[in-house]
């Protein structure tokens, strides 16, 4: 069925063209639009007169791109790949690009899939009240995203440390969240925020430490081209931002 329907993509070429259009008009507004709500939350989440709780709300509101949205426009997203290869001078009908635009549209669909979830899916029976208060630390979780200013990757890796208040999170879970949030179209500042921050209405912790360290190939591939900068960002909640001494423990674990 997927062969049948890239046979016919490819063979109509007019059929190409208007649904690059039909892509340009906003008949796939309903996926290309949710990276907004990405940076509405940044913004609520920035001003320190919002509350957590406020920030769990619009969360919670928070619609996602579903398996039917990808479905649905999967064919006009491929029809807007033929148009940039015809405009970067490439001829999609030759033997090496013939399923380009396919392969582009499921890939992308891919990279951005953390507009498929939530955190209180992710988060479903994987919080535990535990008697412990000494600081928990995931290091060195993989992190893959995609700069919402070129569209090309983000790579680099997550540190998490939280003291708990009666409650812990299932270790994995931490790294799903990561996923979640960087699956997405976004800048490293943003994202680490919106880490913490989760972290911090799932288990209401005594406080929440983040710091990403990431190599953007917008820099990499093109402008600058420093091959071996480095991005480092953090985000420091509770009695990491409030302790000193509790903020350095945390980053000399992360370091170590």
């Amino acid at each position: 069925m997927e062969h049948s329907k890239q046979s016919e993509f490819i063979s109509n070429d007019k059929k190409e063209t208007s649904d690059a259009s039909l892509v340009l008009n906003g008949i796939f507004d309903r996926v290309v639009q949710r990276p907004p709500v990405a940076l509405q939350d940044s913004a609520a989440e920035s001003g320190s007169h919002r509350s957590a709780a406020s920030v769990t709300e619009n969360r919670k509101e928070e619609s996602t791109r579903s398996v039917e949205d990808n479905e649905v426009s999967l064919p006009s997203l491929a029809a807007a790949y033929t148009t940039i290869l015809r405009g970067l001078g490439e001829d999609p009908r030759r033997q090496g690009l013939v399923k380009t635009p396919w392969r582009a549209a499921t890939a992308m669909q891919f990279f951005t899939k953390g507009y498929q979830e939530t955190i209180i899916d992710v988060l479903n029976d994987a919080i535990f009240d535990e008697d412990h208060d000494e600081m928990v630390i995931v290091k060195d979780i993989d992190m893959f995203s995609m700069c919402e200013h070129h569209l090309v990757p983000i790579i680099g890796r997550v540190h998490i440390g939280y003291l708990p208040n009666k409650r812990v999170l299932g270790l994995s879970k931490l790294a799903r969240i990561v996923e979640i949030f960087s699956r997405r179209l976004q800048v490293q500042e943003r994202l680490t925020k919106q880490i913490a921050v989760a972290v911090t209405e799932a288990l209401k912790p005594t406080g929440v430490g983040v710091v990403i360290e990431a190599t953007h190939m917008c820099m990499v591939m093109r402008g600058v081209q420093k091959m071996n900068s480095k991005t480092i960002t953090s985000t420091m909640l509770g009695v990491f931002r409030e302790d000193p001494k509790t903020r350095d423990e945390f980053l000399t674990l992360v370091r170590s």
